[in-house]
């Protein structure tokens, strides 16, 4: 009778510890839903993992996640409904005013990580409803979806043995293709060895910051210039040394020493202008008496419309210059694909530079891109887009001149894919308000006047970047005649 008692005893203890546990397991999950809902995690109405799921990416039992889910929806948290997953309740949605949590202040960072938080934060919001002129993006009609399905196919259907790292410079195969390409659209001379296939324009932009600048060390950069492109030279160490432009690009009679400079010779951003060809040169002279590098960005080089295409800075000096190039503005910035053009000297550095940062680009994009330009159905794919950017130029230049007319001047139209339109006769001062206004008739507009050094002067009349490649003829006409109004308003 005793070892009855006893055994009994024992198995009611081992009960007991176990269901203290799984209350334990469930209060937790408990929590951490209810602070995933509370943080915005999870909205109204999404769905949350099934039951199995759940417990298996916790480890605990399926019985303890059903517990855990039904007291949730006494609460008020879930519905759950038979045969199907539990949603989130609605009417939960963080109530108008209530602050997050503040995070705690992160300890330890490096200069790095200070640099980087010092800079100005990105102000990314949603798309206007009416007409977006955010600079930058494409019209998704515009993408080659057969030939990309196509080449896709015969990339995955070419399966290899073994799936193994590739070369952190990139596909040979791309790379062969890409050196051919660039010579006939370009007038680029390489060897394919001298091309890095990188993550799109700013991973390039962010392996040169790395590579030739030291904390302290100057670069030259537009004024105004790409912002992007200047963060990651600063968060790198460097020091900017703002140089100005003009209709004939970078100001090349007032260069002082520095380590490299960064500049759109072929259509400088934002302003739109074209380096010229006395320019060029002394800009090349410049680097060739200081030992600097100068980091090209061709970031719109396809898009030319009233001129013929520029010849690279690369093509003249290739021992000098660093080309970077982006699929972003031809397929997708989505794609995440760009690519180096570097000098032979540089080439180990740069390769062992994007080994550490990521071991390689993604290689069924790669292997894809190789076979479009194999084919020519990139360059089919260039041509066709190019002239619908250049009509939806010409329909933009148009809306602008029937609504607006003397009272905007438009720089920069003769090459890419946006235009500056200058307000004559409204203060930039009015910008921000001008701007909010028209966001709230379902207008983007995004001003010229962040892009100027902060310690230097800017301009006193109101400008903004009007891209035009994501948006029809509709929604160009009608979001420049909205824009008219709202000017009007404001003068």
């Amino acid at each position: 009778m005793p070892d009855v008692w006893l055994a009994w005893n024992i198995q009611f203890w081992r009960f007991l510890v176990v269901q203290l546990e799984q209350d334990g397991v469930a209060r937790r999950i408990i929590a951490a839903i209810k602070e995933q809902i509370h943080s915005g995690g999870y909205r109204p109405g999404d769905r949350l993992p099934s039951t199995r799921a759940f417990a298996t990416e916790w480890g605990a039992s399926r019985t303890t996640v059903t517990a855990a889910y039904n007291q949730l929806d006494a609460e008020g948290y879930l519905i759950i409904r038979h045969g199907a997953r539990a949603i989130v309740a609605p009417g939960l949605e963080r109530a108008s005013g209530e602050a997050p949590v503040a995070a705690a202040s992160p300890r330890n960072l490096s200069a790095f990580a200070r640099r980087l938080l010092a800079l100005p934060a990105p102000t990314e919001g949603q798309p206007a409803k009416l007409a977006d002129f955010r600079y930058g993006e494409l019209s998704g009609a515009d993408f080659p979806v057969l030939a990309w399905r196509r080449a896709s196919n015969k990339a995955i259907l070419r399966r290899a043995a073994r799936l193994r790292y590739g070369d952190p410079q990139g596909s040979s195969v791309l790379r062969n293709a890409l050196q051919a390409y660039l010579w006939r659209a370009r007038g680029i001379s390489c060897t394919p060895d001298q091309i890095v296939i990188v993550n799109g324009s700013q991973q390039g932009l962010d392996l040169c910051a790395r590579l030739l600048l030291d904390p302290g060390d100057p670069f030259v950069i537009e004024n105004p210039g790409y912002p992007l492109a200047r963060h990651a030279f600063v968060a790198a160490g460097g020091v900017a040394v703002p140089v100005a432009v003009d209709a004939e690009g970078l100001r090349t009679d007032t260069l002082p020493p520095a380590r490299l400079a960064y500049v759109t010779p072929s259509h400088q951003f934002p302003l739109g202008g074209v380096l010229s060809a006395t320019r060029r040169r002394s800009l090349l002279a410049w680097a060739a008496g200081t030992g600097a590098y100068i980091v090209e960005d061709d970031y719109d080089g396809e898009y030319r419309h009233d001129i013929s295409p520029i010849p690279p800075l690369q093509a003249l000096d290739a021992d000098s210059v660093i080309y970077v190039g982006t699929l972003s503005k031809t397929l997708s910035p989505t794609l995440r694909l760009g690519y180096l053009v570097v000098p032979a000297s540089l080439r180990r550095a740069f390769g062992e530079a994007k080994r550490l940062t990521d071991r390689h680009a993604p290689m069924l994009e790669q292997d894809v891109l190789a076979e479009l330009l194999a084919s020519g159905a990139y360059e089919r794919h260039v041509r066709s887009i190019r002239r619908k950017n250049a009509e939806r130029r010409g329909i933009l230049l148009q809306a602008l001149t029937e609504h607006l007319g003397s009272r905007v001047t438009v720089a920069g139209a003769e090459t890419g894919l946006h235009v500056v339109a200058w307000m004559n006769g409204i203060d930039a001062g009015r910008e921000a308000a001008i701007i909010a206004a028209a966001r709230t008739a379902g207008i983007g507009l995004y001003p010229v006047s962040p892009l100027y050094d902060l310690g230097g002067p800017r301009p006193e009349t109101a400008g903004f970047i009007l891209g035009y490649a994501g948006l029809d003829a509709d929604a160009l006409r009608r979001g420049v005649a909205v824009l008219a109004t709202i000017l009007a308003e404001h003068r």
